[in-house]
């Protein structure tokens, strides 16, 4: 009787798993038609060229500050309207503004860049080009692509750390809070939500280590893009307007202006280098 009842256990067991199975399965099909269905909504309405803004801001102060700024589209600034309305554009003038300094700004970021190509995109600037301060912004397509979160922080961290052994002060935007899509359906939205914060903590966690500052950005930006989605986001509904920009490069600026020491403190959602807090 106890074999008998054994076997009754394991045909359950095994008819259980099959059901977890096919409703795996079943789901994975479903988020997949998900996926495919926002691409379609999304489009390609901006192209694939973001605006070029690299050039000296507020000349007339001197001493130039060289930016350097690296990751994805958001980095590269599609979605804005003008050069000027950039990430790297609206955060060079108001790094000047503050610093009281000019501002050389470089833009390596490309559109559609996962953190694989970030050593690509350092490796393309002259060799003998140094930056004070190089800010990433990147993940948004790890997520979208599934890249593993351990793949992703370690080429985050080769960067980070061939940067930092050349003196310049790294701060990185880290992965945006992809549940405030709204162009992008339920249960994916939840999903992605819950994989970018993921890799955002992940990335946090990195940079702090090897030196740099790590801004969250899901904190002090995500919920101006979840409460304002109208004005935050551009025409596809997937990358930051001017507006956008503008709130972000305000939320970055803090950590920028505390890597070149020109202040001290940062607010909520700003990591300084574990080392800056082990000696605080």
């Amino acid at each position: 009787m106890r074999t008998s009842r054994s076997r009754q256990v394991v045909a359950g067991a095994a008819v259980s798993l099959a059901g977890a199975g096919v409703t795996a399965v079943a789901l994975g099909g479903f988020l997949r038609a998900q996926a495919r269905a926002a691409r379609r909504a999304i489009g390609k309405p901006l192209g694939e060229e973001a605006h070029r803004s690299d050039r000296l801001y507020k000349k007339k102060y001197g001493d130039a500050v060289e930016l350097l700024l690296l990751g994805d589209s958001i980095a590269a600034g599609l979605g804005a309207d003008s050069p000027e309305h950039t990430l790297g554009a609206q955060l060079a003038t108001r790094l000047a503004k503050r610093a009281r300094r000019s501002v050389h700004l470089v833009t390596a970021a490309r559109v559609g860049s996962e953190s694989s190509m970030l050593p690509a995109q350092l490796a393309s600037l002259p060799p003998d080009y140094r930056a004070d301060v190089a800010v990433i912004v990147v993940g948004g397509n790890d997520v979208t692509h599934r890249v593993k979160v351990a793949d992703s922080v370690r080429h985050l961290g080769e960067v980070v750390r061939a940067l930092r052994a050349q003196g310049t002060e790294v701060v990185v935007g880290t992965c945006p809070d992809l549940g405030a899509l709204t162009a992008v359906p339920q249960p994916l939205r939840g999903l992605g939500r819950r994989a970018s914060r993921q890799l955002a903590a992940a990335q946090r966690e990195e940079v702090t280590r090897l030196g740099g500052r790590a801004v969250s950005l899901a904190e002090v930006v995500g919920p101006f893009f979840v409460t304002q989605p109208d004005e935050m986001f551009a025409l596809d509904r997937f990358h930051p307007s001017a507006a956008g920009y503008r709130r972000t490069a305000k939320a970055v600026l803090p950590s920028v202006l505390a890597a070149l020491g020109v202040e001290e403190h940062v607010p909520f959602g700003h990591h300084p280098p574990r080392s800056a807090r082990a000696g605080s």
